[in-house]
């Protein structure tokens, strides 16, 4: 044998696994390596979570009967700005279709408004958008808004908000729901009221009456 051929011996890799190796045990490490590689962040599941629920919420919103009515009530007037002239439920029901169409910053915008005149719904959902976008303080600052006002004694609860929460994670999870989305008639007509925003991105004019038809039609379905 040459130097060559014992240069190559020594190099030669062993087939055979060590004694005491365990095959299975090393996959099953390798196993949960991925799994913790791939999981999400805490922080990022948190706001994926939130996004989801608030989803849910608006939809229920959008679908309740009087929901159309009450978009009606807020297009009557377009000029009409003082708080008493104002349909808040209607508010409220713009906010969660604007928000359902991917106009999120307008959605903001009429959820302060209702939340403004005393909607903990409005502030709920402002709770999980900020929630959703990892606005952390914020999310804290309407939940306290929903929970915590010494004022109204009618504050939701803790095992209300466990409930809504147990009952959003339920249609997440399952797709279960008789609420609809809306359909691509109603997002044409969000997407119509925001291209005659010019000067802004954020829809600040009330929803008309041809909106308002459209939303009718929209539950009654």
């Amino acid at each position: 044998m040459t130097a060559i051929d014992d240069l190559l011996a020594d190099a030669r890799i062993p087939t055979a696994p060590h004694n005491g190796f365990d095959v299975g045990a090393a996959l099953r490490r390798l196993a949960t390596d991925a799994i913790v590689a791939t999981a999400p962040h805490p922080d990022t599941l948190r706001a994926a979570q939130a996004g989801q629920r608030l989803s849910v919420i608006c939809r229920w919103i959008l679908n309740k009967p009087d929901a159309a009515d009450h978009v009606d009530r807020l297009a009557q007037d377009p000029d009409a700005a003082t708080e008493d002239q104002l349909d808040v439920d209607g508010a409220l029901v713009f906010a969660c279709l604007l928000h359902l169409t991917e106009h999120h910053e307008s959605a903001q915008f009429w959820w302060q408004l209702a939340a403004g005149a005393g909607r903990r719904a409005a502030a709920y959902c402002l709770h999980l958008h900020h929630l959703a976008l990892g606005e952390t303080r914020e999310a804290r600052h309407w939940l306290y808004v929903v929970t915590d006002d010494v004022i109204d004694t009618d504050a939701p609860d803790d095992i209300f908000l466990a409930t809504l929460e147990t009952v959003a994670a339920y249609v997440r999870r399952t797709g279960t729901s008789s609420a609809h989305a809306p359909t691509a008639g109603l997002e044409m007509e969000v997407d119509r009221l925001a291209a005659t925003e010019a000067s802004s991105c954020i829809i600040v004019q009330r929803p008309d009456r041809r909106l308002a038809d459209r939303l009718h039609d929209f539950t009654r379905r």
